[in-house]
């Protein structure tokens, strides 16, 4: 048996990212009652697919004599268990085996009746775990299927049984399954292990059939995981506020007695390596050379190693973070590259400052950080999903401590964001084993709407696109990202962050281009007289570059505010779009909602973002967060310093609820929106939530007052 790190499933996980086990028992009857465990076994199955590299199986003495007619059927006899562990002993290596992970079996009814009563016998210790019943499973991917034993699902699916009627080969069996089914699950639009157990729950008359035997219930209704103890400090503060500005470069011809001395003079752990010996340069051009990096080499090379240049044992290439990360973020990529010091890079990736183990000491002492560096580690679209899929419980559990619903939605754009960064370093490595050779030349991926804003919520789509430096539409160059925006498109998907409905994807020609293609389009634009075809075109506005050449994207968001604000028409027709909008409020004042929920994207959140948007456009002001930009007016002295106030605290509250209700419903099996639960708020929340609405109500009275005032 191998032993696998294994990342413990929420809700929101996706079926097809499930680490769980396919678990079988054999006994000496059916009364689960009376029934002992002569065999145990449980194969891994590893992001949905079977892991034969991770199982588990043991013979169990019963203590009592194997009936021969259950011998018949398994082959398992008395003297087949002679000398074998008590079920005691059998369990404990299967707990030890299982690690916490849900547990797949085909009437796994029975086997969690018979492993609880056989618990229960021995004094160990016993709580029901999570689980899935592929009966069940079956029944909702095929309701023609005749019947749904083991045998009828394999032969369905096309998958061939080995040692069937062992603990071993219907584990095995189990776990084919599983992974078998997933694709007719999925057109079903079950893709969430909440979604399969209230698919499950639903199937009332075989649930009555298992209880009726006694059987265990095999399905769990789901509920909101906790994500435990957070340190909000991890998730509210970000690297460049606690990195150590002082960049010390020596060049790479220096010796490490310098270096020794350097550090000493300096009272730092660490020196940049690189030719030119100076800061400010990409990230790409330095190395690293630590005081355990000297210490190292001394051990090793005695009082020779001092005369050693520090080229010789630098360590490259360099790891890094961006300076606007969140704080927790460099603590998960230090612990999982058991590094102590790096380096922090900037907007156009150059050498901004470096943060060390002892910046953080303070944080990693206290609570626990939840979110890892699962993402931007991640090898393929399944382990994204996987680690995508924990952030819903920890937005909740931040939200709980009190945390600004800006910063909730900041960590989740983060998230996002280096989503799709890995998608984009896995599409290149893709492209050049299939031969299509590196980038044909330098480009930026872009991050619009939510994602570019830093506001994303639980429910996103794809929003993004590419410039690159030179090349024309349909050319070779432009081909080229075509693919490369395919490619990332579909790993996304996999991962949990669908395709745009409205196409807003760099796969799109309307969506990518070289610079000066951006810049014609972006004329085009602004120089419009009528906005029915402008769709889509204010979430430009918000663009972030995430990978490549970053400084492509920063010069494209410069050009594109300082277009449109030559151009005061663009913003009015970006404005126009909050005329006309549907009042939340029914004839009596009450708020209409539709099955006890109100949509506070449309209401709420849809207003604001547009009016902060359009202003920031028609006055210049170059910034992507919806506070951001509202504080942008009141530094201009525009408006009412107090409406602005209400209107960003109206969409802390927005965004806080919306929040709230999209990791509850992701982690319940509840198809995912942007209506909230009106009856699940309290009095109190619920008077909130109209006062915040009525605010909205002046929205486009302020957006008409302040575009030409």
């Amino acid at each position: 048996m191998q032993e696998i790190p294994a990342r413990l499933s929420t809700g929101a996980t996706p079926l097809a990212a499930l680490d769980a086990v396919a678990v079988d028992t054999e006994t000496t009857g059916l009364d689960v009652q009376r029934a002992r465990v002569v065999q145990l076994a449980g194969v891994g199955i590893r992001l949905g697919k079977p892991a034969y590299d991770d199982a588990y199986q043991a013979l169990v003495d019963p203590g009592e004599p194997i009936p021969a007619a259950s011998t018949a059927i398994h082959g398992i006899a008395d003297y087949t268990v002679r000398g074998a562990p008590g079920f005691a002993s059998a369990l404990a290596g299967f707990q030890t085996f299982r690690a916490g992970r849900l547990l797949v079996g085909h009437s796994i009814g029975f086997d969690l009746a018979v492993l609880e009563h056989e618990a229960r016998r021995v004094g160990a210790t016993w709580s029901k775990p999570r689980s899935l019943c592929l009966r069940l499973l079956g029944s909702i991917a095929n309701p023609n299927l005749p019947e749904g034993s083991l045998d009828a699902l394999a032969s369905w699916l096309g998958v061939s049984i080995g040692g069937r009627h062992t603990a071993p080969g219907d584990a095995a069996a189990a776990a084919e399954i599983y992974s078998a089914l997933l694709p007719h699950l999925a057109g079903r639009g079950i893709t969430t292990l909440a979604e399969a157990e209230l698919a499950c729950l639903r199937r009332t008359d075989q649930l009555e059939s298992g209880y009726r035997a006694g059987w265990t219930e095999p399905v769990s209704r789901p509920q909101p995981s906790q994500a435990g103890a957070l340190d909000p400090y991890a998730y509210s503060h970000r690297v460049h506020e606690l990195m150590s500005r002082s960049v010390v470069v020596v060049s790479d011809r220096a010796t490490a007695r310098e270096a020794i001395d350097l550090m000493v003079e300096r009272r730092i752990s660490s020196i940049f390596v690189a030719s030119h010996a100076e800061p400010g340069h990409p990230v790409a051009d330095y190395g690293i050379v630590t005081e355990r990096d000297v210490m190292r080499l001394i051990a090793t090379r005695g009082a020779d190693g001092l005369a050693v240049p520090v080229r010789d044992f630098a360590s490259r290439p360099l790891a890094s973070i961006a300076g606007g990360a969140f704080v927790y973020r460099a603590i998960a990529r230090m612990d999982r590259l058991k590094l102590r010091h790096l380096a922090v890079r900037d907007e156009h990736e150059r050498l901004a400052g470096v943060i060390s183990a002892r910046d953080l000491l303070r944080l990693r002492a206290s609570a626990a950080i939840s979110l890892d560096d699962a993402i931007g580690a991640a090898r393929n679209a399944a382990e994204m999903a996987q680690a995508w899929a924990s952030v819903p419980a920890v937005a909740r559990t931040l939200l709980a401590e009190k945390l600004d619903a800006n910063l909730v939605s900041g960590v989740v754009s983060e998230e996002i964001r280096v989503m799709t960064r890995r998608a984009a370093e896995m599409a290149e490595g893709a492209m050049q084993e299939a031969g299509s050779g590196s980038p044909p030349c330098p480009y930026a991926l872009l991050v619009l709407g939510s994602g570019g804003r830093g506001e994303s919520l639980l429910a996103p789509d794809q929003d993004n696109a590419i410039v690159f430096a030179e090349g024309e539409p349909d050319g070779a160059n432009d081909r080229w990202f075509a693919e490369l925006g395919a490619r990332i498109s579909d790993t996304l998907d996999v991962a949990g962050i669908p395709y745009c409905k409205g196409g807003v994807m760099a796969k799109n020609a309307e969506w990518r281009g070289s610079m000066a293609t951006w810049k014609e389009r972006i004329g085009h634009w602004v120089k419009r007289a009528d906005g029915a075809d402008l769709l889509n075109v204010d979430i430009f506005f918000d663009l972030r570059p995430v990978h490549g050449e970053l400084s492509l994207g920063t010069d494209l968001f410069d050009h594109a505010f300082a277009a449109a604000a030559e151009n005061p028409p663009f913003a009015k027709l970006m404005g126009e779009k909050l005329f006309g909008l549907p009042s939340p409020f029914g004839m009596l004042g009450g708020l209409h909602t539709e099955q006890g929920r109100i949509d506070l994207k449309l209401h709420g959140l849809f207003p604001i973002v547009t009016a902060a948007r359009t202003i920031a456009i028609r006055r210049h002001i170059v910034r992507r967060s919806t506070r951001q930009r509202l504080e942008g007016v009141t530094e201009l002295g525009l408006g009412n310093a107090g409406e602005i106030a209400d209107l960003i605290d109206a969409h802390q509250l927005f965004m806080a609820l919306m929040l709230n209700q999209q990791a509850h419903d992701l982690e319940t099996g509840i198809a995912v929106s942007n209506r909230v639960d009106v009856g699940a708020l309290d009095r109190s929340r619920q008077s909130e939530l109209k006062s915040a609405l009525r605010t909205v109500q002046a929205v486009p009275e302020l957006v008409r007052s302040l575009m030409f005032g």
